[in-house]
């Protein structure tokens, strides 16, 4: 997408909410066995990965940036087949997708996409990474070691903090020192932005500029989106065990599908639900129909070149599916 046009955003935004909440469903129904919701961060993760060019870019997500997969094209049953736990990695094509697979470390993919900036200016490909990570994630020493890394030699990388307010049970103002995660840029040398992470506009041209940047030698930037997570961290999180009802409430009128309708008509706002329902209905089908992999697989994925105990583990296990 070249330039911000909200009714697509939007489109896109409405489809992410609609399939979190049957991704909820499907684990409450026994289905999925956990599931990280990210109702209240579409804006983030729709208007960043929106920016992105995917002929030459590539993004690494954490574990709840489902509106990052909506957003690039990702196929969604391969996606959140991943969350049937019978699967590492899901079942899309992460080259062709420029999608990696979800990573459930904190922090983790953030030195990932990294690594494939400095091969990116490398090997002169003109394109940038982004990369996304959380607020709690942020206090990680893998984090501070990547930004530094990446300041130094200037790659084309953008760290994308979506700041939802908690890790997990604790407040950003708790473990985040000095209150901002866009701050820090200051120290390894590079642009650093903070955002309203709810303006799924606002959030598309910052990441639009912050990826033009790289990709023209500028060197990266860590981008802070303020948002707000509206549900648990988890399906086996309460978190009204550590916030009130009263601040949950007070996020309601920033709910970045509201705000973004509120801009539209209501026939493009019927138009969008319309489509996501049957996107869901599709990617429900699809999920459920999903059979588990065949069971030699766990031989086969394990070591490019089989070791002499897998082999041997192999034969055993043949074995004794042939004396049953």
């Amino acid at each position: 997408m070249h330039e911000a046009d909200l009714p697509a955003l939007h489109r896109l935004m409405v489809v992410a909410r609609r399939l979190d909440e049957e991704a909820i469903a499907l684990q409450r129904q026994g289905v999925f066995p956990a599931y990280a919701p990210a109702k209240g961060q579409e804006a983030a993760q729709v208007g960043s990965a929106a920016a992105l060019d995917l002929a030459r870019d590539f993004a690494f997500p954490c574990y709840r940036e489902l509106g990052v997969a909506v957003a690039m094209g990702v196929d969604l049953v391969g996606y959140l087949a991943t969350h049937l736990n019978v699967w590492h990695g899901g079942l899309y094509d992460p080259k062709a997708s420029r999608l990696a697979p979800f990573n459930a470390v904190v922090g983790g993919p953030v030195t990932h996409a990294v690594g494939w900036a400095m091969g990116a200016k490398l090997d002169d490909t003109g394109g940038a990474a982004i990369t996304y990570f959380g607020d709690g994630a942020s206090s990680q020493g893998d984090v501070h070691e990547a930004m530094n890394f990446a300041g130094v030699y200037r790659l084309p990388v953008v760290f994308f903090c979506q700041n939802n307010g908690w890790a997990i049970s604790v407040p950003t103002a708790e473990q985040v020192a000095g209150g901002s995660v866009a701050a820090r840029a200051a120290g390894y040398g590079i642009e650093g932005v903070r955002v309203d992470g709810n303006d799924v506009v606002a959030v598309f041209e910052a990441t639009r500029a912050a990826l033009d940047r790289a990709r023209d030698g500028g060197g990266p930037t860590v981008i802070e989106a303020m948002t707000y997570r509206m549900g648990p961290h988890s399906t086996s999180d309460d978190p009204g065990r550590y916030r009130t009802l009263e601040d949950e409430r007070a996020w309601l009128d920033r709910d970045p599908l509201t705000r973004a309708a509120a801009l539209l008509s209501a026939d493009e706002v019927a138009a969008a639900e319309e489509h996501a329902a049957t996107v869901v209905s599709g990617v429900r089908d699809g999920l459920l129909a999903l059979k588990p992999p065949p069971a030699e697989e766990l031989f086969s994925f394990v070591y490019r070149e089989p070791t002499t105990a897998l082999l041997e583990q192999q034969r055993v296990w043949k074995e004794s599916l042939d004396s049953q």
